[in-house]
């Protein structure tokens, strides 16, 4: 299961459809380094440049790296976009894992596990 965290959002001035270099993070936001530290992880994501929008799962480096491994949705038909001038990345939950965690809740439920 991929990783996120809360108010994580940095600019990057990759263009191109491949891995991202992030740039720091945004007023009053953290950076991908700061919430996760140094080690490699598997992330989701969301990049906006302009009026295109991409949500994923990458691995952040650690550092300043993020692959664009799975696009989960995208105004690209489902495609990775094509970054172009500044975009922002944002660390997100996707639609797929906020319902992953819908699944496990309701087969607790169901195995008649008490939940809070």
């Amino acid at each position: 299961m991929p990783y996120v965290a809360d108010r994580v959002q940095e600019t990057t001035a990759t263009t191109g459809t491949g891995a991202v270099t992030l740039a720091g993070a945004v007023t009053n936001y953290r950076t991908f380094a700061s919430a996760f530290g140094s080690a490699s992880l598997k992330v989701t994501y969301l990049l906006v440049s302009g009026a295109l929008w991409e949500v994923g799962e990458g691995v952040f480096n650690g550092t300043t790296g993020l692959t664009r491994d799975l696009i989960r949705s995208s105004s690209n038909s489902g495609n990775a976009i094509t970054l172009a001038g500044t975009s922002n990345v944002y660390c997100t939950a996707t639609a797929e894992t906020v319902s992953h965690a819908n699944v496990g809740w309701q087969v607790a439920q169901f195995n008649g596990l008490a939940m809070p």
